[in-house]
């Protein structure tokens, strides 16, 4: 390797490591309701998001309770997206009039997207309608990625408070997740792809 090669190298890492501190620190205000975009922004949106689901926000969970609460939020999503892919026949936003998918192929994508695999072995538009990768699996790929978010910040919690029968609440830290780490961010950069052109 020439001297190029390592000082792009050395510079890639710097830069990745700064990168990586800074946006910890903002996955960690975020979590925590310290973030001025969770607190001034945000907090109307939470609100009646907890409002429309019933959740405390203040309420903590034991690790039973945020494993019984992972488990059921990850069944319903395979299940609506199981629904969704095998019923697209009937449903709006099918332009081509595609049919739903066989069972064996729409629980694998179920499963696969729930689980942030995204294995797939159909052929994207020419099998899937637009309500379909809409709602079915788009959602699930902010969904499965919060929930993995989510569950990695309960068992740091879970390390750090290890005398503590609680490890946070798994529906506070999905739903942050959610709107200010995952869907926050790609809006304003769907939005400067976009200004550059982008479709």
């Amino acid at each position: 390797m020439n001297a190029n090669t390592w000082i792009q190298t050395a510079l890639f890492i710097v830069v990745l490591i700064a990168l990586a501190i800074l946006l910890g620190r903002y996955i960690a205000d975020v979590l925590y309701g310290t973030s001025v975009v969770v607190r001034k922004i945000g907090h109307p949106v939470e609100t009646l998001l907890y409002r429309i689901a019933g959740v405390d926000r203040d309420a903590e969970m034991s690790w039973k309770h945020c494993v019984l609460a992972v488990l059921l939020f990850n069944a319903l999503g395979a299940l609506v997206l199981y629904a969704l892919l095998r019923l697209q026949s009937v449903l709006p936003a099918n332009p081509q009039s595609l049919s739903g998918m066989t069972p064996d192929a729409a629980f694998n994508t179920a499963v696969s997207f729930v689980t942030n695999m995204n294995w797939q072995d159909y052929g994207g538009e020419s099998t899937l309608g637009y309500l379909a990768q809409m709602l079915g699996l788009t959602v699930q790929n902010f969904l499965s990625a919060a929930t993995g978010i989510a569950v990695v910040v309960a068992l740091i919690r879970g390390f750090k408070r290890h005398s503590v029968q609680t490890i946070g609440n798994f529906w506070v830290d999905l739903t942050r997740t959610t709107l200010y780490v995952l869907v926050l961010p790609a809006i304003v950069f769907s939005l400067v792809f976009v200004s550059q052109g982008a479709i």
